[in-house]
C-alpha cells in the first residue's frame, strides 16, 4: 500500500495558518506528500520547501476570476490531487489549518490497508474538533460540521467540490466512505487576532466578491476580536497534537468566552436538543454517503 499527502496554501506565513504543523501531521502517514504552492505575498513558498525531504512543491497561480464561493480552493486542492501518480492507493488530503493527532496514526494506518482493496469504498470519514478563540475551547453550535472525508481512492474521477471542504466523483456523486476513529482538529478560527481580520477580509473578497460593501463594516477592522463573536463554545478536555504544542504556547491573546452562552439561536438550540436526544441534526450537510 502507497499513501500520497497532498494540500495546497497560499499566504500561510500572513494569514498565520499553521500549515508547516498540518504538513509534519501528515507526514508519517504517507510515503510522500504534494503541496500546491500559490502566489504568495510572504515566505510559504520556502517555509514548506525547508519541512521535509519528502515533500514535492510545484508553484501555482491561483485564478482570481474563480474566488466566487470559494471555486479558487477546489481548484488549486484538484492540481494537487492531479498530481499524484499512479502508483499511490490512497490520496490523503489536509488542508492547512487541520491537524492530526499521533495518537490516530494506528488507526487510520488499520483503516487503509483494511479497505486499500475494496473497491467499494472511495474514501474514509474523519471526525472534526473545531477551535474558536484559543486552543481551550471549542465551537459548539450545530453549524460546525461533525465530519468530513480526507482519504481518498487516487481515482482521478475524483475532484474536489465547491470550496474544497470534501470530494465527489464524476459525474456528480457523493463517495462512498466508511467513518474512522480518528479525528482531524482544526485551528481555522484559533490564530493572531491581525491575522484572523487579515484571513476575514481574504474571505470576503473570496466569497462575497459582489457584496463587499455590505460587508464594509467587518472589511474595516483592523484586528478581529474573538469576545464579540457570541460563539458558544464548551472547553476542551483532550490533548493537543504534540505539534502544535510550541504553537499553542505562544498564544499572546486574551479570549474569556462566556460560557454561559449555550446557544447561537432558537435554531442552534432546537438542533442541537434534537442531536442530545437523538443523534441526528436536522438538516445536516453530508457531501458523502457513509456505507
Amino acid at each position: 500500500m502507497k499513501v500520497c499527502g497532498f494540500s495546497f496554501i497560499r499566504n500561510g506565513v500572513k494569514f498565520d495558518y499553521p500549515f508547516a504543523e498540518s504538513l509534519r501531521s501528515l507526514l508519517p502517514l504517507c510515503d510522500k506528500v504534494i503541496v500546491a504552492v500559490g502566489n504568495s505575498d510572504d515566505d510559504t513558498l520556502n517555509v514548506v520547501k525547508s519541512i521535509d525531504p519528502k515533500i514535492e512543491v510545484f508553484e501555482t497561480v491561483w485564478d482570481d476570476t474563480q474566488k466566487a464561493g470559494g471555486r479558487v480552493l477546489a481548484l488549486e486542492t484538484d492540481k494537487a490531487f492531479q498530481a499524484i501518480a499512479a502508483e499511490y492507493d490512497w490520496a490523503f488530503y489536509l488542508q492547512g489549518d487541520e491537524i492530526l493527532h499521533e495518537k490516530d496514526y494506528p488507526a487510520i494506518r488499520r483503516a487503509m490497508e483494511q479497505y486499500v482493496d475494496d473497491k467499494k469504498v472511495d474514501g474514509l470519514l474523519f471526525n472534526y474538533c473545531h477551535f474558536f478563540g484559543s486552543y481551550d475551547f471549542v465551537g459548539a453550535k450545530y453549524s460546525w460540521y461533525r465530519r468530513e472525508v480526507r482519504i481518498i481512492r487516487n481515482n482521478k474521477d475524483f475532484f474536489s467540490y465547491r470550496d474544497a471542504q470534501g470530494f465527489r466523483k464524476k459525474p456528480n456523486d457523493k463517495l462512498n466512505v466508511k467513518l474512522i476513529d480518528a479525528t482531524v482538529y482544526h485551528y481555522g478560527w484559533v490564530r493572531k487576532p491581525d491575522a484572523m481580520q487579515e484571513k476575514i477580509k481574504e474571505n470576503i473578497a473570496v466569497y462575497k466578491k459582489d457584496k463587499v460593501e455590505e460587508y464594509y463594516e467587518e472589511f474595516s477592522k483592523s484586528i478581529y476580536n474573538y469576545q464579540e463573536a457570541k460563539e458558544p463554545v464548551k472547553k476542551f478536555t483532550g490533548q493537543h497534537p504534540t505539534v502544535m504544542h510550541e504553537r499553542i504556547e505562544k498564544q499572546n491573546w486574551p479570549f474569556t468566552p462566556d460560557l454561559k452562552l449555550k446557544y447561537a439561536s432558537s435554531k442552534d438550540k432546537l438542533k442541537r436538543i434534537v442531536f442530545s436526544i437523538t443523534g441526528w441534526i436536522p438538516g445536516e450537510y453530508k457531501n458523502y454517503k457513509k456505507i
